[in-house]
């Protein structure tokens, strides 16, 4: 199965460089299966469901959100309507949505998808990861149920990020970071045959910090004072991914590669 998955969607800039990007690599690269990270999509901040609906049109099969999920207010309303929309597993028992769904790929190809927030240097005290997603692991095992499973670990700290990476080597196909905003230079297919990457970065303007237009980050770095509320860069983005094929009897990867379309970063993607 070829599998794309797009890292956090930042603001205007982003959604551009996927609705333009997309549909191109969705057909030029025969892809399968389509995940996006969507929970910064709108204005930098959470995720309407006027966007989740710009995002879907443009390919994507499953938006993954993240400590932001619910900024948008319509999303604790949406996002019980909307199945290919998931929350973090272990966001609150009392969220509503699904942290983790099996959805239908080409073929009648069975993929579980699965969201999970990490503990270190994060704003709030989320539950443990680990154990959410052992307990999705086991009950969608690869070459059983599912053909392939794909786990969005978003989190703050790079070794958390590996640690859940580790920990699910053998029981899924993908294990990808997000959250940073930043892509790391670490795609690899670990030694139980489980894709990874530790950050995908973003899907936004490069020219700025961590997506945020410059003035702002720069002012309460040098001086400690906010002045005015952080804006999304809204020069030309880049689309930033990790492409994985799998194989449907093991569920185990057996190709990545890192995705660089448009902006400012070095084109990259699967020849």
């Amino acid at each position: 199965m070829k599998i794309l998955f797009l890292g956090d969607v930042m603001g205007r800039a982003g959604r551009a460089a996927i609705t333009t990007h997309l549909p191109r690599l969705r057909a030029d690269w025969k892809l399968d299966f389509v995940v996006v990270n969507g929970e910064n999509a709108t204005s930098g901040m959470g995720l309407s469901g006027d966007h989740v609906k710009v995002l879907l049109d443009a390919g994507a099969d499953v938006i993954t959100l993240g400590d932001h999920a619910f900024d948008q207010k319509d999303m604790l309303q949406f996002i019980a309507q909307e199945p290919r929309v998931l929350r973090p597993l272990n966001f609150s028992k009392a969220a509503p949505g699904a942290g983790a769904r099996v959805f239908t790929a080409a073929g009648g190809r069975k993929v579980l998808v699965a969201q999970a927030l990490g503990q270190v240097f994060m704003k709030r005290p989320f539950d443990d990861p680990f154990s959410a997603l052992d307990a999705v692991l086991k009950q969608y095992p690869m070459g059983g149920q599912v053909q392939a499973s794909l786990v969005d670990i978003h989190c703050e700290a790079t070794s958390e990020k590996m640690a859940i990476g580790h920990y699910c080597d053998g029981r899924a196909s993908i294990v990808v970071g997000t959250h940073t905003h930043v892509p790391t230079a670490d795609a690899m297919i670990l030694p139980g045959g489980t894709a990874y990457q530790t950050d995908t970065g973003m899907c936004g303007d490069y020219n700025s910090v961590i997506g945020m237009e410059k003035t702002e980050p720069l002012r309460r770095f040098i001086t400690g004072m906010p002045k005015a509320r952080f804006t999304p860069a809204m020069d030309e983005a880049t689309l930033a991914g990790l492409y994985v094929e799998t194989d449907d009897r093991t569920g185990k990867a057996t190709r990545v590669e890192m995705v660089r379309q448009g902006g400012r970063l070095t084109p990259a993607g699967p020849a």
